[in-house]
């Protein structure tokens, strides 16, 4: 399945489906025990938050959120670019990372058009004034570009002063011209880069925080600490740490900030096209209308939505679920509550007329949400790719493989814990670049957990680092969808990736590592080793020793 997942010789859910077929035929879990993993707990919180999106996308509330974000920050490159992170890492921590980026992609392109226009169209321009410049010097003739609209007056000026000012126009514009690309490139790399950023801060943004939910349940039943409020509070700074250092990196690297420019003035072309992107954002904002009854009440639903995951234990005071059986109320109860309801309130302001009327006509009204449309846009596949994670995971357990895995890591018992934290981050960073995230943290939780119990540390210490982990994918268009939506615009190379990419690695290491260290440990309660892992351990040891006395028996009656 890993090797099917890497290469993708079958369709990602195609080969999720595989363990009800093989688990089994192979005698290693019977088919009662295989398919209810494809629906659990935690596929139903991740099914309400797509139904949400669904829903959020229906009527364009996404895009006003987008815009007016873009309307506070101002037009000035690097706060575009900051407006640009924010709004698709807010985006992303509720829609998907794909989706996100797709919005913004295409307000991006015309925000940037209408700073710089078309970007064939400048080199166009550009090439047919080299071409101008070499048919004028043939002729001993010399011109300046019509976009710097100098005046030159063969009359009153030698040939020499022509000569310096064709040459300094020139220069002026490469350098102007190097300046849009570079701010371009900026723009658009930011927004991929924003969304696989933004994904890591809830656990309904992006599949491998729900994986890791569901194989802590399967692997660590007792285990209760990680829950939406927790994961929040946790993921969410680090989400905003990261997203500031990553605009400055990128903003200094493509030219959003630079500390020369701020001594001098702003040339008038740019103080336009300033304008002219602030005329286009207004543009489009005033095109989406006023707000509608329907915006209004999907913006209320998806605020009940976060509100009520996150206060149903929040672990550091009693959350409302705990006016119910312990329990019975999850995660899942408390999203599908809400999206149940999208499929009946009304999407036009309701009347009352037709209570106190009888000859009130008796209209139908459209809701929220209907079912045709959640069929549409829900990616019902990565339902089914959760499963087969959780199905793998569930045959890795009671099949002994974790175990035996674990039994093969004692080169890396001596390992120190925050080591060893900086270590898998790097490794799954790495393997990420080349494989889809879910298969990736699929493949590599079991063996964190494992190694977990063998450095004797809270198995959470290195599950969180591996998981967060895979989704910083920044060098290569591969890498995720997003990085491949950005890079299929055109106007990026594998090599902008890669250097971009390669620091944004790095510093995600490091912050995740930060963060481990300090905030979690009090969240996660990351400083012991907890009853939960304590009885697996002994489990564990009791499969090994089971397993190995079948071995002897079956090698004493050969």
């Amino acid at each position: 399945m890993a090797l099917y997942w890497c290469t993708e010789a079958l369709p990602l859910a195609v080969t999720a489906l595989l363990p009800i077929v093989l688990f089994p035929f192979l005698g290693i879990l019977p088919s009662n025990k295989v398919c209810p993993q494809y629906f659990l707990d935690t596929n139903f919180l991740f099914l309400s938050g797509l139904i949400m999106a669904s829903a959020i996308e229906e009527w364009n509330l996404h895009r006003r959120i987008a815009l007016r974000v873009l309307m506070l920050v101002g037009v000035q490159p690097a706060r575009l670019i900051l407006g640009m992170m924010l709004t698709t890492s807010f985006l992303s921590m509720w829609l998907s990372n794909t989706a996100s980026t797709a919005m913004m992609l295409p307000i991006a392109n015309a925000i940037l058009k209408s700073l710089f226009g078309e970007k064939d169209t400048s080199k166009d321009l550009n090439r047919e004034n080299e071409e101008n410049q070499a048919s004028l010097q043939q002729n001993k003739l010399y011109t300046v570009p019509t976009e710097m609209q100098f005046l030159a007056s063969t009359e009153d000026k030698d040939l020499t002063e022509e000569k310096e000012l064709a040459s300094d126009a020139l220069s002026d514009l490469k350098k102007e011209e190097e300046y849009k690309t570079n701010i371009w490139k900026g723009f658009l790399i930011s927004i991929p880069y924003a969304a696989s950023i933004g994904g890591t801060a809830t656990l309904t943004g992006t599949a491998p925080n729900l994986i890791l939910l569901g194989q802590l349940k399967s692997y660590f039943p007792e285990c209760d600490v990680v829950n939406f409020g927790s994961w929040f509070m946790f993921a969410f700074p680090l989400m905003l740490i990261f997203l500031l250092m990553g605009w400055l990196w990128i903003s200094i690297l493509y030219g959003g900030i630079n500390l020369r420019s701020w001594r001098t003035k702003k040339s008038n072309i740019r103080v336009d096209a300033e304008a002219r992107a602030r005329e286009v954002i207004k543009e489009d904002y005033q095109k989406l209308g006023p707000t509608k009854f329907a915006e209004q009440a999907i913006f209320f639903f998806f605020c009940m939505f976060a509100i009520m995951l996150f206060s149903r234990d929040p672990k550091f005071i009693p959350g409302w679920a705990s006016l119910f059986a312990p329990g019975f109320i999850t995660d899942a109860v408390t999203g599908i509550t809400i999206v149940i309801i999208l499929f009946f309130f009304p999407s036009q302001k309701p009347s009352f007329r037709w209570w106190f009327d009888l000859k009130a006509p008796n209209t139908e009204t459209q809701p929220l949400l209907t079912w045709r449309k959640a069929q549409e846009t829900v990616p019902w596949n990565i339902i089914l790719l959760l499963g087969g994670g959780f199905a793998m995971a569930k045959g890795c357990e009671e099949s002994g493989l974790s175990v035996w895995i674990g039994g093969r890591l004692h080169p890396l018992e001596g390992v120190p814990p925050p080591v060893a934290v900086i270590l898998i981050t790097i490794v799954i960073a790495l393997f990420t670049e080349f494989a889809s995230n879910t298969a990736t943290i699929i493949i590599f939780l079991p063996v964190l957990a494992e190694l977990a119990i063998r450095l004797k540390v809270n198995p959470l210490y290195l599950m969180i680092p591996g998981t967060i982990g895979c989704s910083y994918a920044f060098m290569l268009p591969v890498s995720t969808p997003p990085n491949s939506i950005a890079f299929s615009s055109g106007h990026l190379m594998v090599k902008d990736m890669a250097r971009t990419g390669l620091l944004m690695n790095l510093m995600g290491v490091l912050l995740l590592s930060l963060a481990m260290n300090t905030w979690a440990k009090s969240i996660f309660q990351l400083g012991t080793f907890p009853a939960w892992a304590n009885i697996h351990a002994e489990n564990a040891t009791l499969l090994t020793t089971a397993v190995e006395n079948v071995t002897l028996s079956a090698l004493n009656k050969i």
